[in-house]
C-alpha cells in the first residue's frame, strides 16, 4: 500500500511537471499579403515537424523598416535570431562588425555550399566564396503581359516582346487603340537601372559594382543607361508609360486589369495568379538590340536571411535546423512554385521540372533561364554598395523628374551620380 501511494505520488509530480521547453527562434521579416501567408505556412510546417524548436515569425514593416528595426534592436541588445534583409542592405550587414554570425559558420561542418545556385548565392558570399547569409526570396525582373488586353486591342498575345524596340512598337499600338495604361513598372531603380546595366553588361559602379571594394564610384550615367531612361521618359510624355510609385504600387494596376505590360519581379506570380481575372503571361525582360546582340543576365532582388550575433548555442542550433529545412528540395520547390521566387538550389529546380510545373505553367521558368543561361560577369554578378537604400532614394527622385518631363535622362542620371557618390565615400570611411 505504501509503495502504491509512493508511485501514485511520483506519477502526480511527473504529470504536473512542465514538458521540456522548446527553444524559441525569433525570425523578423518584411512580408504581408499572400507572401506573408506563405511564410507563416513554412514556419508552421517546420514547427510541426519536430519538437525541439519553435520559430516565431514577426512582420516588421517593409524592407527598409525591417532592416532599421533589426539595427535598432541589436543596439538595444534585443535582436532577433534571424533578420530578413533586402539585397541592397548586404554591404551594410557585411560592415556591421560583431552584429552577425556568417551562415556558413552557423551551419557548421558538413554544410554543402555547392548545392546553392551560383547566380543566387554569389550576391551573399564573401571574397573567399563563403555564404554570409542564406538567400531566401530571390527574384529577378521579368515582363508580365495582359494577354487578354492585347488580344482585345487587335494585337497577337504571342507577339515577340524580346527587345525594347519591339515593346515600343506595341506601346504605340496600344496607345493608338485608346489603352490608358500601356506600360507600368515596379521598383524602377532595380529594374530600369540596376538590371538594365547588368543585362547589357555595362557597369553600374566601378570596382565590379562594389564587390571589389568600398572605394567604388557610381557610373550609371553612361550612354546605355541614358538611352533606356530617355526612351522611357519619352514614353511617359506620350502616355505610353504610366508611373505609379517607387515600390510595387503598379502591381495593383496590373492585377486589376488596367495595364497591358508590367515590368516587375518574377515573384509577382503569387499575387497575379491569385487576383488576375484575365489571361496573363510572363516574358523575359526586354533588351535593346541597338546596344547588344543578346542580353547577358539579370541580377537578383529580394532578400536573404542573416543570423544575428549574441544568441545562445541552443538558438543557433535551432537556426541551423530551420535554414536547412528552408533549403530542402521539397520546401524550396514549393516556395518557388507558390511565389515565383527563384529556387535557391539546383535540386529544387530539378524537382520542380520533374513535377511538371514548368510544362503546366508556361513562362514560370523564364526567371531561372534568365539568371543561369550565361555565366555572370563583373558587371552582372550583382551590386554591393554601401548606403544603397539611400542611393536608391536619390535615383527615385531623379527618375521621377524624367517621368515628369522636368529633366532629360542625362541630366537626371548625372545628378544622381553626383549626389550618390558622397554617400559611398562616407560609407567607405565608416567601414574602415
Amino acid at each position: 500500500m505504501k509503495l502504491t501511494q509512493t508511485l501514485l505520488a511520483s506519477a502526480a509530480i511527473l504529470s504536473a511537471a512542465p514538458a521540456m521547453a522548446q527553444t524559441e527562434v525569433q525570425f523578423w521579416h518584411a512580408f504581408t499579403g499572400r507572401l506573408g501567408e506563405l511564410v507563416a505556412e513554412q514556419v508552421e510546417t517546420f514547427n510541426n515537424s519536430q519538437d525541439d524548436y519553435t520559430v516565431v515569425a514577426t512582420h516588421k514593416g517593409n524592407y527598409s523598416e525591417t532592416l532599421n528595426a533589426g539595427i535598432a534592436a541589436f543596439r538595444a541588445g534585443e535582436q532577433p535570431d534571424i533578420l530578413m534583409v533586402f539585397e541592397v542592405g548586404t554591404a551594410t550587414m557585411m560592415a556591421a562588425k560583431g552584429a552577425v554570425n556568417p551562415v556558413f559558420e552557423v551551419m557548421g561542418e558538413g554544410f554543402d555550399q555547392s548545392q546553392y545556385i551560383g547566380a543566387v548565392k554569389g550576391y551573399y558570399t564573401s571574397a573567399d566564396g563563403n555564404m554570409l547569409s542564406l538567400p531566401f526570396n530571390s527574384s529577378t525582373p521579368v515582363l508580365w503581359v495582359n494577354r487578354t488586353m492585347l488580344e482585345e486591342n487587335g494585337i497577337d498575345p504571342d507577339i515577340d516582346l524580346s527587345t525594347w524596340e519591339q515593346v515600343g512598337d506595341v506601346l504605340t499600338q496600344l496607345k493608338d487603340a485608346g489603352v490608358e495604361c500601356p506600360l507600368t513598372t515596379a521598383w524602377q531603380s532595380w529594374i530600369h537601372l540596376e538590371n538594365m546595366s547588368a543585362y547589357h553588361n555595362v557597369p553600374f559602379a566601378t570596382k565590379a559594382n562594389g564587390f571589389e571594394g568600398t572605394d567604388a564610384e557610381l557610373v550609371f550615367n553612361s550612354e546605355p543607361q541614358v538611352t533606356h531612361i530617355q526612351a522611357m521618359g519619352d514614353w511617359a510624355k506620350d502616355g505610353k508609360f504610366i508611373y505609379t510609385g517607387r515600390r510595387n504600387e503598379g502591381g495593383a494596376n496590373f492585377r486589376g486589369g488596367e495595364c497591358a505590360l508590367f515590368t516587375e519581379s518574377s515573384a509577382g506570380y503569387a499575387g497575379i495568379k491569385a487576383e488576375a481575372d484575365f489571361d496573363f503571361g510572363v516574358r523575359p525582360l526586354p533588351y535593346w538590340s541597338a546596344l547588344v546582340d543578346a542580353p547577358q543576365n539579370t541580377i537578383i532582388g529580394g532578400a536573404s536571411l542573416w543570423v544575428m550575433a549574441g544568441q545562445s548555442d541552443e538558438e543557433y542550433a535551432g537556426v541551423a535546423e530551420f535554414l536547412s529545412f528552408l533549403s530542402s528540395p521539397e520546401i524550396q520547390a514549393k516556395w518557388h512554385q507558390d511565389t515565383g521566387y527563384l529556387p535557391i538550389t539546383q535540386a529544387a529546380a530539378d524537382l520542380t521540372a520533374e513535377q511538371g510545373f514548368y510544362e503546366e505553367n508556361p513562362g514560370t521558368d523564364v526567371a531561372v533561364k534568365q539568371m543561369t543561361t550565361n555565366e555572370p560577369t563583373e558587371n552582372s554578378k550583382g551590386i554591393r554598395l554601401g548606403s544603397f537604400d539611400q542611393i536608391r532614394t536619390i535615383i527615385d527622385e531623379e527618375l521621377e523628374a524624367v517621368w515628369a518631363g522636368d529633366k532629360s535622362a542625362q541630366e537626371a542620371l548625372d545628378s544622381a551620380v553626383e549626389r550618390g557618390n558622397p554617400l559611398l565615400r562616407r560609407f567607405e570611411q565608416s567601414s574602415r
